[in-house]
């Protein structure tokens, strides 16, 4: 919890990391785009000042104090027998004398991705004296250096469209609210603007190969550490992205034609790489997927009720893969759209409720603007909008089903919120450039 030591550390926190963005500023962005990176990076930060805010006066507790509280039993730990710090940090087990007595008060230990947030948070407290506002000032931080990473990737694929990218990348309210605090989703959308980083300049751009394929290596780890399935949906629209992309290129038909089978290899085996990391997994091996996701569902969905929470019904549920299937077009539509304003419980609903409203309206307004035919002609045929649709759509599903409770669904549902309004605004951008065209000539 937030306390007297929070007021004296993050201050000078605030002011180290304001000095060091300065002063970087210049080597990461472009002379257009280095107007958003300050106010990029203090949005995040003050989404993660505010979460912890809310949690603490308004919601009396959470997820995130719970991962400082246990993450504080890890940072005291350190110093009075760091050689067991660095045992249950780095290999878990074996549990010694100075280990077994925190195992009652760790009651994440047997939950491998909850447990990384809590060593995440030991680690980080270990050089801001464990106050809770500097570790959420340093996760907000590591979620805006991947959000960046993504922001420059599709500033470079779209020149003169910084503006545009901003808005959709880091002023989405529940993007630098739920995604800048001390949670698992914030190093998730992290990861995931990394991911996105490493893909386009190893796979598009073809340069900075190194970095790029550290970049793809270390978001991938962590995605696999704390939200697998962002990477199950990313894999599929990703491969698309690249394939269409690197096909555009190729100016030769016969050519495109002859490098057709090896993209279809390369996707196949994308596919099976995909399989192979979530087989056996708890969660989300693909064999089981099905009714852990009818497990989870009814579990958020009668803890919902039974607390007077915001739950949501779809439908039944049976763990089949039809089931889900069938209530796919509910799962989508509850992501995108829901909760509506009439649904709103709550003060922190109704920001929710605001944003999804605001979404309905830019989607209709694209349809209006650009013609339903038009809209669709786009997005399937420019790589860069299919990849945005489609991961929105395989992820907008997947959590639709999973969460059964709009409190939970506003949180799951921010990795799509960047890319969903990207591809919307860049509809938008294109019908503006067709129009410009068209008075030019």
């Amino acid at each position: 919890m937030m306390g007297f030591a929070d007021l004296l550390v993050t201050p000078i926190l605030l002011l180290l990391v304001y000095s060091l963005a300065v002063l970087v500023k210049k080597r990461v962005s472009t002379e257009e785009s280095s107007v958003y990176f300050i106010p990029g990076l203090l949005i995040k930060v003050g989404g993660a000042l505010s979460l912890g805010i809310i949690y603490q006066f308004y919601y009396g507790g959470g997820d995130t104090f719970n991962y400082y509280q246990q993450g504080t039993l890890l940072y005291d730990l350190f110093f009075r027998a760091p050689l067991s710090f660095f045992k249950l940090y780095f290999i878990h087990q074996p549990v010694d004398e100075h280990i077994a007595p925190l195992l009652p008060y760790l009651y994440w230990w047997n939950a491998p991705s909850e447990m990384f947030v809590v060593r995440m948070s030991a680690l980080l407290g270990l050089i801001c004296f464990n106050t809770y506002s500097s570790i959420a000032v340093l996760f907000a931080v590591i979620s805006f250096s991947g959000l960046w990473a993504m922001y420059t990737s599709f500033v470079r694929l779209f020149p003169g469209t910084e503006k545009t990218m901003a808005i959709a990348v880091f002023f989405v309210p529940s993007v630098f609210f739920w995604g800048s605090g001390l949670m698992k989703d914030t190093l998730g959308i992290g990861a995931l603007g990394w991911l996105i980083y490493g893909f386009y300049f190893l796979f598009v751009e073809k340069r900075n190969i190194i970095g790029a394929s550290l970049a793809i290596l270390l978001s991938v780890w962590l995605l696999f550490q704390v939200r697998v399935y962002i990477l199950l949906s990313f894999l599929p629209p990703a491969l698309f992205w690249i394939i269409l992309e690197n096909n555009r290129m190729i100016r030769n038909k016969v050519l495109r034609w002859l490098l057709k089978p090896a993209f279809i290899g390369l996707g196949v085996l994308s596919a099976y790489v995909g399989s192979q990391i979530t087989s056996g997994h708890r969660k989300y091996d693909l064999e089981k997927i099905g009714q852990l996701t009818k497990i989870n569902a009814e579990y958020l969905y009668s803890q919902s009720v039974l607390e007077g929470g915001s739950a949501y019904y779809l439908g039944e549920l049976d763990g089949s893969l039809s089931s889900m299937l069938s209530l796919a077009p509910s799962a989508l539509v509850v992501s995108l759209f829901r909760p509506y304003v009439w649904e709103v419980r709550n003060p922190i609903m109704l920001i929710s409720a605001l944003e999804s409203l605001f979404l309905l309206l830019l989607l209709l307004y694209c349809l209006i603007r650009v013609g339903p035919w038009q809209f669709f002609v786009l997005a399937l045929g420019r790589p860069f909008l299919l990849f945005c649709f489609s991961f929105t759509l395989l992820f907008a599903v997947a959590v639709g089903l999973n969460s059964f409770n709009f409190g939970t669904l506003v949180r799951y549902k921010i990795p799509f919120l960047p890319l969903y309004t990207c591809g919307l605004l860049m509809m938008l951008e294109y019908v503006k450039l067709k129009k410009d065209m068209a008075i030019s000539s």
